[in-house]
């Protein structure tokens, strides 16, 4: 459809000018958004507690309101989900993003009010198309559709609201004319029973003219896998002949590149965002370059923590104009959603200055997020201990990573643990983990589910003092060097069964 892409083009182009003035008035644009969202919310009880309506500078503000993660703030959510109102923002919030929980809880929910979906999702997913057009020109992924592979949403009967996956909120919420660019309806898209939603996707899509996909790539790859099985292709060309684009975000798209290379040939755009429950944070806008241009005008107001002092009673932390490359910071966000200086758990690091490009980094706490089932520390620790409780095992020393996907392979967990007590069957301490972890951790749960996308962790059983000539290989002996619990990559599971 040349006129649509022309049109497109038409309309963006002052937005174009609008991002590109990023680089030089940062700080301003900034100030702009804090600004606006301290007015909005003046009335609520989040204002009046903190008197939004005489903070007018950055310190001021930051001296005022505390920093807080999410079971510090998961009082407040609590009564927003049994329907209180004007608390963080103006008005009842009706819907939740869901994502895996944190210490205290199995899940975490997030407000989303339809500021956050307008002015942040909506915007980002508009500002995703305009970049791409600017970078491809030629670009006819207008021409077909989308694929979007969404999760789901539930309601509550009592106090009606909705939570669910971010992409499931965002489709119910788009705009009617998205359906005209977009790949399966809804109906299908947000079903709930995997099996039958990729059955039904596949039926539908297989004869589309997909020209573009967006997603998870994990969970996304398993699809594309099952799509080209039933049309008996090899070539996922040979499907949608047309495919030009791949817009993916979630987790680190790294591990599956090689894997994506191998079922699509020819060219193919990748591009990334940083598109989290709690907001749309930023886009890769050059392909030649994996770091992405943080996005200033979303009605986020963004502060970046350094690492040491993250613990602190009050951490210290930098805006825009403050912050240097290369240093790790802990990412905190003040919202149009509702959130005030909310620590979401990513660490992002600049790799450029005017215009401010980031990469992310890692997380706060030790985790594994290779296939989006973000495993955490505290997950795992609960998990290990309720094994050694049943199998009657100890453990000296443990560290896991991913097992990535291969040709004919799903993906998995590989725990190498040094028992201090081995457990009466290594099989049964397997199994008590697994399920302990889905118990405690709803992302793990359901890339679990049902062996789709992980299969059942492995247990690399450890020789005895295999850690302590790991850490002194590794010059890490010592009371204050601890051994690396989690990781989302295999380099330190790869180092221990080299020497085991």
């Amino acid at each position: 459809m040349p006129f649509i892409n022309s049109l497109f083009n038409f309309f963006n182009t002052s937005r174009l000018n609008q991002i590109d003035n990023y680089a030089a008035y940062a700080d301003t644009i900034q100030f702009d958004q804090l600004k606006s969202v301290l007015q909005k919310a003046s009335q609520t009880e989040m204002g009046s507690l903190y008197d939004f309506k005489t903070i007018n500078s950055i310190n001021t503000f930051r001296e005022r309101v505390p920093v807080v993660d999410y079971e510090g703030f998961r009082p407040t959510v609590e009564r927003l989900l049994n329907g209180e109102k004007n608390l963080v923002w103006p008005g009842t919030i009706k819907w939740f993003a869901k994502s895996s929980g944190t210490t205290g809880s199995k899940s975490k929910f997030i407000p989303i009010s339809q500021e956050a979906l307008e002015e942040c999702h909506f915007r980002g997913a508009r500002d995703v198309l305009a970049i791409y057009f600017r970078n491809h020109p030629e670009s006819q992924v207008f021409n077909g559709k989308c694929l979007t592979l969404g999760g789901s949403h539930k309601i509550n009967a009592v106090n009606n609201y909705m939570c669910g996956d971010l992409s499931a909120i965002l489709i119910e919420n788009s705009p009617f004319w998205s359906n005209f660019i977009r790949t399966p309806k809804p109906d299908i898209v947000l079903l709930e029973r995997w099996e039958e939603k990729l059955e039904k996707v596949t039926k539908v899509t297989i004869s589309e003219n997909v020209t573009s996909f967006a997603g998870v790539p994990s969970w996304l790859l398993i699809l594309l896998k099952h799509i080209m099985a039933t049309a008996g292709a090899s070539d996922l060309r040979d499907v949608w002949p047309n495919l030009e684009l791949f817009i993916h975000g979630g987790i680190n798209f790294t591990p599956y590149r090689s894997q994506y290379n191998s079922i699509i040939s020819g060219k193919m755009n990748y591009m990334e965002t940083y598109n989290a429950s709690e907001g749309f944070f930023a886009i890769q806008d050059d392909p030649a370059d994996s770091a992405m241009l943080l996005m200033l005008d979303y009605g986020v107001f963004y502060e970046f923590i350094p690492l040491a002092e993250l613990d602190e009673p009050f951490p210290k932390s930098c805006t825009i104009d403050e912050v240097r490359t290369d240093v790790d910071y802990a990412l905190a966000i003040t919202t149009n959603g509702g959130l005030w200086r909310y620590v979401i758990g990513d660490t992002v690091r600049f790799k450029s200055l005017h215009p401010h490009k980031i990469i992310i980094s890692g997380r706060t706490k030790h985790y594994i997020n290779a296939f989006g089932e973000e495993l955490m520390i505290d997950n795992a620790e609960k998990a290990l201990a309720e094994a050694c409780r049943v199998t009657g095992a100890s453990i000296h020393e443990y560290s896991a990573g991913p097992i990535f996907m291969a040709e004919n392979t799903k993906g998995s967990h590989e725990w190498v643990i040094e028992f201090e007590r081995m457990p009466g069957s290594v099989e049964e301490f397997r199994n008590v983990l697994d399920a302990t972890l889905q118990k405690l951790n709803s992302d793990y749960e359901a890339k679990r589910y049902k062996d789709i996308t992980l299969a059942p962790p492995v247990i690399t059983v450890a020789r005895q003092g295999l850690f302590f000539d790991w850490m002194k290989q590794r010059n890490k002996l010592g009371g204050q060097n601890k051994v690396p619990r989690l990781a989302n990559n295999r380099d330190y599971i790869d180092e221990l069964k080299k020497i085991n």
